[in-house]
């Protein structure tokens, strides 16, 4: 009897098997985040406030469309007139983005916000209802940025620990994580500080538009600017790091 051959292993085709290294690290993820954040240090090592907001363009960009709608409903009192006056200028901003060959993401970010901001207030009939998603949208990131300082993963340092070139060094320093989890905390101030004015102002109705406009404007890129930028220095480093991690 002849005795079978030992069979050869089976080959193994290079791709078959996905190294875990193709995977994206939390390290990576973050820093592509922040990256994405668009977030800018001025020639000092401070933050560049104005242009990690977009720049003149940018901060126009997150203004007018809304601004345009509160004058034109106030003005004509005619909402589909109002709607599509805000959504123009969205549109406008994303055209001129295309002529200038720049980065989309910002315009088109902004003009779905105002596309599904304008559904919704067309299909209430009611002004007011036009900034609801806003409220939602606030609601979830304060819920997303409590739970990166639960998890000792805090939204501050995920963007400034890249922008300040510490990477995730930071997380190895408890006092590191402590001064990101307040810096993260004064960010999540600004955005509850947002519902708990305009949400009261939302229920009073129509009597309340004038006001709940004005203040969408006021604390909409201005306030987060500013929490931005006493989130940065509230988690500057210590004066001994620094010979280690630029602030």
């Amino acid at each position: 009897m002849t005795v079978p051959e030992k069979p050869e292993p089976a080959a193994v085709h290079p791709t078959a098997v996905q190294p875990a290294a193709d995977q994206p690290t939390v390290a990576q993820l973050a820093e592509g985040y922040a990256a994405k954040a668009g977030l800018h240090r001025s020639g000092n090592g401070n933050i560049d406030v104005l242009k990690s907001a977009g720049g003149i363009q940018g901060i126009a960009e997150s203004i007018l469309p809304g601004l345009v709608f509160l004058v034109a409903f106030t003005i004509t009192r005619e909402l589909p007139l109002a709607l599509v006056s805000s959504l123009a200028v969205a549109a406008a901003f994303t055209v001129a983005r295309l002529v200038q060959r720049k980065p989309l993401t910002q315009a088109l970010a902004g003009i779905a916000g105002v596309g599904v901001s304008a559904w919704l207030a067309n299909t209430t009939g009611k002004a007011e209802d036009f900034y609801v998603p806003g409220f939602f949208t606030n609601a979830a990131y304060i819920v997303a940025m409590a739970v990166s300082i639960a998890v000792r993963w805090p939204f501050a340092g995920l963007i400034f620990g890249f922008v300040r070139n510490e990477g995730l060094d930071w997380r190895k320093k408890p006092a590191r994580v402590k001064a990101y989890q307040i810096g993260t905390w004064v960010i999540i101030g600004v955005l509850a500080l947002r519902l708990l004015v305009q949400v009261p102002l939302y229920f009073m109705g129509e009597p309340g538009f004038a006001a709940l406009a004005t203040t969408r404007l006021l604390m909409g890129a201005p306030l987060y600017i500013l929490g931005i930028w006493v989130a940065w220095l509230l988690t500057r480093p210590a004066p001994a790091e620094t010979d280690e991690t630029p602030a």
